[in-house]
C-alpha cells in the first residue's frame, strides 16, 4: 500500500489533460418539489485514493478508471463507496450551465506515495497529505498495485513523490519519475512539522522536472468533517488538487455554521461530494445542500436549531396578559423584553443565547365555541406582526398550539404560512389536547404519541420541500401522562430539533422532581426545556439558577 499524489497532467502535455477533471455525471430524479440529486462521476483517483485506505478493491462502481461504470438510476443518485474505504456521498443542487473551466499551473511534483507498512503508519499519512496539501497535488492511498498503475496511466501523471525512506519500492510506478521523502526525517517525532514539510517539499519539487498546464474544474464542491479526524485528509486535498472547492461541515452537515452555509451558498457547485460516512445517503446530503445553498441562516447563525444554541423565550398570546408576559406589552416592547431575557444568559455560554417568541395561537378554552372545538383559534394577521418583527430583529418563534377536541396536525396545518417560515418552530401542548367528551380544568389533557409523530412527520416534510433551516419542535410536558407511549417518539428527523420543555409550576422541589421524572426512559435525540413562572413558582429561580439546573436547558421559557 503507498499514498501518492500526483500532478493534473504530464510535464510533456503543455496543453494540459482534461482527463484529471471531475465531471458532472448523470442527474437523477428525487421525490419532493425541485428536487434533483446528481452522481457526480468522480475522476482524478477520488474513488481510488479512498479505497485504498484498507488495501481492499474498489467497489466496480466507483473504480479507478474513473468515471462510475454504469448510469445512476432514474429514481436515486448513487453513493461512490469503496468497500472497507472512507464514503463518498455525492449530490448535487438543480442543474446549471456547465462549469466555466481554468487554465492554471499543475503542481510541480507528480506524486506522493509509501509501501504498505507505511501506508498504515499515522506520521506517513500525516506527512503524505500534507505534502499534497502544500504543494496542490492529489493523494492516491494505494493498496491494489495493478489499480494504482492504472489510475496514473489514466491520469497522464510521468511525476511522483513516494513518502517512504530512500530505496522503498512502490509497484506501478515505474515509468514515473519519483523522488522520496522519509516521514521519520520530516517529522521525527511524529507531529508534522510546517518548517520541515515546506523544505521537504521544496526538494521535492527543485528534483522533479516542471510541468504543465492541467486543466481543472470549479464546478464541483466537496464537503469534508473536520471532526472526522485524518481519514478524510487525503479526500480533501485530492478533491482541492481538482479543482473543487472544498469546504469544512461539522459533523457531516453542511447546515451546522454559518461559515458552511454561506460557502455553500456562494459556490454555485454544479455537483457536490461529501467526503465520509458523517454525510449520510446522496438523498440526506442532497437535502441539506439545497438548504444551505438558499444562504438562510437561523437566528444565532446556521441552520440547525439544536446543539450549538439556547433558547430564552417570552410565553404568552398578543393582547392577553393574563396568558403570560408576552401578551404584557406591544410587538417592539415584546421583542426588546424577549432580548433583555436572553442577555440575561449570554454571559454563562459561548454559544448564542436566542432571544425567542413562544406565541399561544390556538388558545384553550371553557366553552365549546362555533366549531364545538373548545379552541379559540387566533387570527393570523394577529400573530403576523410578531412573526415579522422577530424576523427583523434576529429573534426565534414558537408558535404554541392548545388544541381541545381536535388534533394538533389539523391546526398546524391551518397555519402554514406562518409554521413555513424560516426563523418559525412549532411546540404542542398536550395538557389542552382533549378526549372527545372531556372539557378543560376538569381533566389534564394527553396525546397519543403517533399523533406527535404525524406532526413531526409533516414538519419534516415541510423543511425538505421548502429547503428550509431546521425547526424547533417543542413538546410541554409535566406529567408522563400527557404523551403516552413516548418511548416511540420519533426524534430521527435531522430535519428537526424536538425538545420536551417541563412546564410545571409551583414550589422548587416539585418542579426538580418533575424535570428527574420526565428524564426517565426518555426517548435518544432529544433536548429540553425549563420554564419559570413570574406568578406562579415559588420562589422563581434567577437566570444563574436557571444555568445551574442539570443538565443545563437548551430552551428556558418565563410565562
Amino acid at each position: 500500500m503507498a499514498f501518492v499524489t500526483f500532478s493534473a497532467a504530464r510535464h510533456d502535455d503543455p496543453s494540459g489533460s482534461p482527463s484529471s477533471t471531475p465531471r458532472p455525471g448523470s442527474r437523477a430524479r428525487r421525490s419532493g418539489p425541485r428536487r434533483r440529486a446528481a452522481a457526480l462521476a468522480v475522476t482524478l483517483a477520488l474513488a481510488t485514493a479512498l479505497a485504498a485506505c484498507t488495501g481492499g478493491d474498489p467497489d466496480p462502481a466507483a473504480s479507478s478508471t474513473g468515471p462510475a461504470a454504469a448510469e445512476a438510476e432514474p429514481d436515486g443518485a448513487r453513493a461512490a463507496t469503496p468497500e472497507g474505504g472512507l464514503p463518498l456521498t455525492e449530490a448535487g443542487p438543480p442543474p446549471r450551465p456547465p462549469p466555466a473551466r481554468r487554465t492554471r499551473p499543475a503542481p510541480a511534483p507528480g506524486a506522493v506515495g509509501a509501501p504498505a507498512a507505511a501506508a498504515e503508519d499515522a506520521t506517513a499519512g500525516g506527512v503524505a497529505t500534507a505534502l499534497a496539501e502544500r504543494v496542490v497535488a492529489p493523494v492516491l492511498v494505494a493498496g491494489d498495485d495493478a489499480a494504482l498503475a492504472e489510475e496514473l496511466v489514466r491520469l497522464d501523471a510521468a511525476e511522483a513523490v513516494v513518502v517512504a525512506p530512500e530505496g522503498t519500492s512502490v509497484p506501478g510506478l515505474d515509468d514515473v519519475t519519483t523522488v522520496h521523502v522519509d516521514p521519520a526525517a520530516v517529522a521525527p517525532d511524529g507531529a508534522v512539522d510546517e518548517e520541515s514539510l515546506a523544505g521537504a517539499a521544496d526538494l521535492a519539487v527543485q528534483d522533479l522536472p516542471a510541468s504543465g498546464d492541467a486543466e481543472t474544474s470549479t464546478g464541483v464542491l466537496a464537503l469534508t468533517d473536520p471532526d472526522a479526524g485524518a481519514a478524510a485528509r487525503p479526500a480533501a486535498a485530492t478533491a482541492r488538487a481538482s479543482g473543487a472547492t472544498v469546504v469544512d461541515a461539522p459533523g457531516g452537515d453542511p447546515r451546522t455554521t454559518s461559515e458552511a452555509v454561506q460557502a455553500v451558498a456562494g459556490a454555485e457547485a454544479t455537483a457536490t461530494v461529501g467526503l465520509g460516512a458523517s454525510f449520510g445517503s446522496p438523498d440526506d446530503l442532497g437535502w441539506r445542500v439545497e438548504a444551505a445553498a438558499t444562504g438562510t441562516e437561523l437566528p444565532g447563525g446556521g441552520q440547525l436549531a439544536l446543539p450549538g444554541k439556547r433558547y430564552v423565550a417570552l410565553y404568552g398570546s398578543p393582547g392577553a396578559p393574563v396568558l403570560g408576559v408576552l401578551g404584557e406589552q406591544d410587538v417592539a416592547a415584546t421583542i426588546a423584553r424577549a432580548q433583555e431575557h436572553a442577555a440575561w444568559y449570554q454571559g454563562f455560554t459561548d454559544e448564542p443565547v436566542v432571544p425567542t417568541l413562544e406565541i399561544i395561537t390556538t388558545v384553550a378554552s371553557g366553552s365549546a365555541g362555533s366549531d364545538g372545538n373548545y379552541s379559540n383559534e387566533r387570527a393570523a394577521d394577529l400573530v403576523r406582526p410578531y412573526v415579522d418583527a422577530a424576523r427583523e430583529a434576529g429573534v426565534y418563534v414558537v408558535l404554541d398550539f392548545q388544541p381541545g377536541r381536535t388534533d394538533f396536525l389539523t391546526q398546524v396545518r391551518a397555519y402554514e404560512d406562518l409554521v413555513a417560515q424560516p426563523h418559525v418552530g412549532v411546540a404542542l401542548d398536550p395538557e389542552w389536547r382533549l378526549g372527545p367528551d372531556q372539557v378543560h380544568l376538569a381533566q389534564i389533557g394527553s396525546v397519543g404519541v403517533d399523533e406527535v409523530n404525524a406532526v413531526g412527520d409533516y414538519l419534516a416534510g415541510l423543511v425538505r420541500d421548502r429547503d428550509l433551516p431546521q425547526k424547533v419542535f417543542l413538546l410541554h410536558q409535566f406529567r408522563t401522562s400527557m404523551i403516552t407511549d413516548r418511548a416511540r417518539l420519533d426524534t430521527a428527523h435531522p430535519e428537526l430539533a424536538t425538545v420536551v420543555h417541563a412546564d410545571g409550576q409551583g414550589g422548587q422541589e416539585a418542579k426538580a422532581a418533575t424535570w428527574s421524572t420526565l428524564h426517565q426512559d426518555a426517548p435518544a435525540g432529544l433536548f429540553w426545556g425549563w420554564k419559570n413562572f413570574y406568578d406562579e413558582d415559588a420562589p422563581m429561580l434567577t437566570p444563574e439558577q436557571t444555568w445551574g439546573i442539570s443538565p443545563t436547558p437548551d430552551f428556558v421559557s418565563y410565562q
